[in-house]
């Protein structure tokens, strides 16, 4: 019974799917013939408006069509119209050209016609020219050529005689003015500048409390002594002067050294090897911190900025350097005022001019380091730490060693022989003095027709009697000229010497 009921359930479980089997598949195939069915109907309804569209567009290529073509007739019957006026126009233009041309042509015809008549006239002219220059010449006895070059050479010698009396009168006139102008500015400078100046030995004298020092400054077989000189590089002379011994150096900022590292041994009273080289390395750096305290006091006196630290430095050692007995950097301080005070005058820049001034003898400071010109060395210097070109050309042009090639550089050469040139400036010694004025007249009488020489004004003059037999004024100039050339070739001075000739005629009779 079971088994029955169990073999029902599955048939009727099969018949079941069965049925929905194949219901399913009706439905199925119901839809696709209705898909089919609305695909073929949008197909076609989709053929039927691309054929409308077709048609359309058809249409509307048409009348563009049409409209382009009227626009072209249009276009080309404007142009059509356009070149029949033009043409128009040419052939006017072409008819005035006809006339233009029949009445140039018309005249030219009058023209050679004036021409021949001209031409007639100036051969007519040329004979009776021709009768006059005949006539002239039987009167003047002179040919045409004879007077031509007798006017000329006439009016060429009235015309050199006129120039050189202008010339000579610029000449003289430029000359008053530069000289009154130059003596001006120059005065002012001196005037306004106010320099003190310190004159310093070429060797120092350390003064001792007493002669006793000296031994103990010699030490036990000499060690003390040259413990010093090897240190400080300094020559250390011990000699019969009382309570005083000398140094010597060509080094100004070693023998400043080792004055001051001595004069600190003399007042410490312990002198012995490592007694000497401890003062004499603290003398050392004290003297570096002078150096540069006076470089920056100099820079703020003279209102200069931005310099090189060891342009500062060169600047700062100059105080320890003198030039025939005047201090370098109070001569360097003077010639930037004076050359700051004169560009003031001349509207240049006074900045400008005191620096030129104030480093145009920094060579001085090594000099005895490297060989040249103490000029040269400078612009060198001054050149390798960043200084302007015209800076540096006042630098190296001051003596002339190089030529000046702006106005500052001839600003400090002046302002330089101002400076050294000055009474007081620079000491000279006895002897040396009376050797120069006696070289300076020497120099003078060397010439021939030169009688007698005397050095005046302290040697910044030289006058000097001619013989009367010089009778040329061109010959006396050509002889101070030749005296001037010779004073600067043989002979060392500051400033300029004035070569001044005289010449004297007497005439002697006796009444009786």
């Amino acid at each position: 019974m079971t088994l029955t009921v169990i073999l029902s359930v599955i048939a009727g479980l099969a018949v079941g799917v069965l049925i929905g089997f194949m219901y399913q598949k009706n439905a199925a195939t119901k839809k696709y013939k209705g898909a089919l069915s609305e695909s073929e109907r949008m197909i076609s309804e989709a053929a039927k408006k691309a054929e409308q569209m077709k048609r359309d567009i058809v249409s509307e290529g048409k009348e563009e069509i049409h409209r382009l073509r009227q626009e072209l007739d249009r276009d080309t019957k404007e142009r059509r119209n356009e070149l029949q006026r033009s043409e128009r126009r040419l052939e006017q233009k072409e008819e005035n050209l006809d006339r233009k041309i029949e009445s140039i042509s018309r005249k030219e015809e009058e023209l050679v016609q004036k021409h021949e008549q001209a031409q007639e006239k100036l051969n007519q002219l040329s004979v009776k020219e021709q009768e006059l220059i005949s006539n002239l010449e039987q009167i003047a006895q002179l040919t045409r050529e004879q007077a031509r070059d007798l006017l000329l050479t006439e009016v060429e010698s009235e015309a050199n005689h006129l120039i050189g009396l202008r010339l000579k009168e610029l000449e003289e006139r430029a000359k008053r003015e530069a000289d009154r102008k130059a003596q001006e500015i120059i005065a002012t400078a001196v005037q306004r500048c106010s320099v003190e100046f310190t004159s310093d030995a070429v060797v120092s004298v350390v003064n001792l409390p007493s002669d006793e020092m000296k031994g103990r400054i010699i030490g036990r077989e000499g060690r003390n002594i040259r413990t010093f000189e090897t240190l400080t590089g300094v020559d250390l002379i011990v000699d019969d002067t009382p309570e005083a011994v000398t140094l010597s150096s060509f080094d100004p900022v070693r023998r400043e050294v080792a004055r001051l590292s001595l004069e600190r041994l003399v007042v410490d009273g312990r002198i012995h090897p490592a007694r000497i080289e401890e003062i004499i390395e603290r003398a050392e750096k004290d003297v570096q911190i002078q150096i540069l305290e006076t470089a920056e006091q100099a820079l703020l006196e003279t209102g200069i900025k931005n310099m090189h630290i060891e342009l500062t430095k060169i600047i700062g050692q100059l105080r320890y350097r003198t030039s025939y007995g005047q201090n370098a950097l109070a001569h360097s301080l003077e010639v930037a005022h004076l050359a700051g005070i004169m560009a003031a005058e001349m509207g240049l820049d006074e900045l400008k001019a005191r620096r030129a001034g104030l480093l145009h003898d920094i060579g001085k400071a090594v000099d005895h380091q490297v060989e040249g010109p103490h000029a040269k060395i400078g612009a060198d210097l001054a050149k390798r730490y960043g200084e302007a070109p015209d800076i540096v050309n006042s630098i190296a042009a001051h003596h002339e060693d190089e030529e000046p090639q702006t106005i500052y550089a001839v600003l400090i050469a002046a302002a330089d022989a101002v400076s050294a040139s000055r009474p007081g400036a620079r000491r000279e010694s006895l002897d040396a003095y009376v050797k120069r004025l006696e070289k300076l007249e020497e120099v003078a009488k060397s010439f021939g027709g030169v009688s007698k020489a005397f050095a005046i004004q302290a040697g910044r003059e030289v006058r000097v009697a001619v013989s009367p037999s010089v009778t040329d004024d061109g010959a006396m100039q050509k002889l101070a000229y030749d005296i001037a050339r010779k004073i600067e070739e043989e002979m060392r001075y500051p400033g300029q010497i004035k070569v001044t000739l005289l010449k004297e005629t007497r005439a002697v009779e006796y009444a009786k």
